[in-house]
């Protein structure tokens, strides 16, 4: 689990393609500090397992389903990215729960200033669209962020100057693809308020039954 509080930019140092998967190499320095095989890292918002450690680089293979999901598909030698670790149980928690399992992508379509705060607007569909509230949260490239506005096709958030500066969300510019998790409380409560579908009637002929009456 994470808390959408990015620890870190880092940036692709290798990408071997598969397929249809994939295998990252990514210099970090952070993330790296008590780091080893088998821990979950947050990139851009998808919780990747460390596969491989290296001096100032972590490797982390990508599935199929992950790729098509995310924006990861996109990146180059050279991406930078925001990385996360999973949260300590003795951490603060600065954000909302986020599990890293991407919901599907949006495209910024309007980036704008207002005072000290910066606007940007993400065009998503509507499975995406349908968990995203006024003042609820939402996670954009693994970043905790609140949402300000919902219209029909998107939605905006308002990001102060420290968030953009400390993550990707600077580099971001019109018509790039962001990885978007939907805050998983309102998922699991729909889920739980669905009712259960109707198990089948069973039916009373049996083949007793039908012996009884001459079959």
């Amino acid at each position: 689990m994470f808390t959408g509080i990015v620890e870190e930019i880092g940036s692709i140092a290798k990408i071997q393609k598969g397929r249809d998967s994939a295998e990252l190499t990514i210099f970090a320095s952070t993330v790296l500090e008590d780091a080893k095989v088998g821990d979950s890292i947050a990139v851009n918002g998808v919780c990747l397992t460390v596969t491989a450690l290296r001096s100032g680089s972590f490797t982390a293979d990508v599935m199929h389903e992950t790729l098509n999901r995310s924006s990861l598909s996109q990146l180059h030698s050279g991406s930078r990215v925001n990385l996360e670790r999973a949260m300590p149980l003795n951490g603060r928690f600065g954000g909302h729960i986020v599990a890293g399992h991407v919901d599907g992508v949006g495209r910024i379509v309007e980036i704008r200033r207002d005072d000290n705060a910066i606007w940007y607007t993400i065009q998503a569909e509507a499975p995406i669209l349908r968990y995203v509230i006024e003042k609820g949260s939402i996670a954009i490239d693994g970043i905790s962020l609140t949402v300000a506005k919902v219209f029909a096709d998107r939605f905006s958030i308002s990001a102060i100057p420290h968030t953009v500066e400390v993550t990707v969300l600077k580099e971001r510019k019109l018509g790039d693809l962001v990885n978007l998790e939907n805050d998983v409380i309102g998922k699991y409560v729909e889920k739980l308020l669905q009712p259960a579908e109707a198990a089948p009637a069973k039916s009373g002929i049996t083949k007793e039954f039908l012996a009884r009456y001459g079959y």
